[in-house]
């Protein structure tokens, strides 16, 4: 029996590899990369422990060779999501009794699995299927990923450790219960990291899960559910269910009556939809569901006239284009005064003639394909629309190529109309909008950037005057759950910059923080009483000795009440 009150290790974040030219590192990714590209991957359900082949399958391609087939998906429906449920339920208690350190070093196992032998797999695996060139791969599928399993396991020690006060004779307790039911968990195809996160950090605190993948991520999820299988994840504590149609899985999950809670990242209309369903079935549940949610952003980087134009131009370039904009937080919309305008719009220009755009094995390539086909379309569809707007110019770029994978160039459109349509709307690709504003309505700007918007996940202020920095910071106060000064509005990191954001872009749970981990539990108070009362009597409802009770007592006529 081991009956020791461990200490988790204490977690530092992961460092960044370089994977500069010569390099062994290097060398092992490329090598990977072409092991990987060379193997064609049948990509099942897994369902309490077991591989499930459905026969129904699509075909897995790279975004930058869409020619190429990854490997084949088996589709998964309701007979499959009906065996995931009653093989969460099945795993569900002897998982939650499980001791807090055996479940916590199975995820520790599994970051120590990632950080080593299985980094260039993640890594290659992610560049390939989602088309990430090799340092967007590292800080994400790798770096981050290893973050959120060991810090995750540092904030559940933290949660479990807070303890109500107790006072003479009384021992009090809380315990951190894993909510009634299972934790159905909808993940994104542009992050292997957060793909990862949203089954495991309810699986961490004792939850049985369902995983329903994106269909555009799910090669580099079939990998990290075999490295959480070969770190000991017991058989039903996650079950995959990949499809190309969300609502194959979604609509079975929500209609059990064990439906506990959904952990979402994805498309606001996709969680407006299911925090719909999940409203229109409240009586079917056995409990009020747990939702926990992220969505998109109209991310911003403003400007105030006493900005740094160097560092102004670098964080416009890497926070709208890095991984072809295709992540929540990246800047597409921008807002510069005119006296910074000229040098700023050079400096942008030249830096974007000096990008190349091509497939990510060639690690020269600072932008890669966009995800999709789908994807591809609407992009272009919003170049397009700008083209033929009086009220909108496209600075640099534009151009846009599918024959061999979904490539568009980095574009810069200028919006002569503050509330032009790609000011406001989410595109999700390597295009980003930029309103040039008169210096001195820097004030008003503030507030047209507070109301264009109806997300708020993330938005940056460049300025040295401090008094600007300030009025910003207040102004913009709902209008980034991540608010940045003199850096870009991408780039979180778990343990420093806890990551979401409220309006329509979530919940604002902070993934990767110790507040998205307590949504994952049900506390129960628990009082112990070691000297419990013998009568229903207090001391406060005894008679005066002045009273008439106790003068008949004195004087002989009866016995006092006591």
């Amino acid at each position: 029996m081991n009956n020791a009150q461990a200490r988790v290790p204490a977690p530092e974040n992961e460092p960044v590899r370089s994977y500069a030219p010569g390099s062994e590192e290097r060398r092992a990714v490329k090598n990977r990369l072409q092991e990987l590209r060379n193997d064609t991957v049948e990509i099942p359900a897994f369902i309490n422990g077991d591989a499930v082949h459905t026969g129904d399958t699509s075909r897995v391609a790279p975004p930058h060779d869409h020619q190429h087939t990854l490997g084949h998906v088996h589709q998964s429906g309701s007979e499959e999501v009906q065996q995931a449920i009653d093989a969460a339920l099945e795993a569900k208690a002897e998982w939650a009794a499980m001791d807090f350190s055996d479940r916590a070093a199975i995820f520790l196992r599994a970051a120590d699995l990632l950080a080593g032998p299985y980094r260039d797999t993640i890594n290659a695996a992610t560049m390939l299927g989602q088309g990430k060139s090799i340092h967007q791969a590292e800080i994400d599928a790798a770096c981050e990923l290893i973050d959120f399993l060991r810090f995750n396991v540092h904030f559940a020690e933290q949660i479990y450790s807070n303890q109500p006060n107790n006072s003479d004779g009384i021992w009090n307790q809380l315990q951190y219960r894993p909510l009634e039911g299972f934790v159905l968990a909808v993940t994104p195809f542009n992050f292997t990291a957060i793909q990862a996160n949203l089954p495991t950090a309810p699986a961490l605190m004792g939850n049985t899960v369902l995983w329903k993948p994106a269909s555009r991520s799910v090669y580099s999820a079939y990998y990290t559910y075999k490295i959480l299988e070969e770190a000991g994840l017991p058989p039903g504590v996650i079950n995959m269910l990949p499809a190309d149609d969300g609502s194959a899985v979604g609509t079975p999950a929500l209609q059990s009556e064990h439906f506990a809670g959904l952990h979402f990242t994805g498309s606001k209309d996709t969680f407006d939809h299911l925090w719909s369903t999940i409203g229109q079935n409240l009586d079917t549940y056995r409990t009020y569901p747990t939702i926990v949610g992220e969505t998109g952003g109209k991310d911003f980087i403003a400007a105030h006239p006493s900005a740094n134009v160097d560092h102004l131009s670098a964080a416009i370039v890497r926070g709208a284009y890095e991984y072809q904009g295709q992540k929540c937080s990246a800047a597409s919309r921008l807002y510069i005064p005119e006296s910074l305008w000229p040098d700023v719009h050079d400096q942008i220009e030249t830096q974007l003639d000096d990008i190349q755009v091509g497939p990510p094995e060639d690690f020269t390539n600072f932008l890669n394909a966009v995800i999709d086909e789908r994807a591809f379309d609407k992009i272009v569809g919003y170049i397009e629309d700008a083209r033929e707007d009086d009220d909108a110019e496209i600075v640099f770029g534009g151009d846009y190529d599918d024959t061999t994978g979904y490539f568009i160039e980095p574009t810069l459109i200028r919006a002569f109309d503050p509330k032009q349509t790609t000011m406001k709307e989410e595109i999700f690709g390597p295009v980003t909008t930029v309103y040039v504003y008169p210096d001195e309505e820097y004030a008003s700007t503030l507030a047209l950037i507070d109301e264009t918007s109806p997300y708020g996940l993330t938005g940056s202020i460049f300025a040295s005057d401090r008094t600007a920095i300030k009025l910003a910071s207040d102004v913009l106060e709902q209008a980034a759950g991540n608010f940045y000064i003199n850096d870009k509005p991408t780039g979180a990191v778990v343990g420093q910059q806890p990551f979401g954001g409220a309006r329509k872009s979530g919940t604002n749970d902070k993934a990767g923080s110790i507040y998205n981990l307590q949504r994952w539990v049900s506390p129960r108070a628990i009082k112990e009483n070691f000297d419990p009362a013998s009568h229903y009597g207090y001391a406060w409802n005894q008679p005066d000795a002045t009273d008439e009770t106790a003068v008949r007592t004195e004087a002989g006529d009866g016995k006092m009440a006591s």
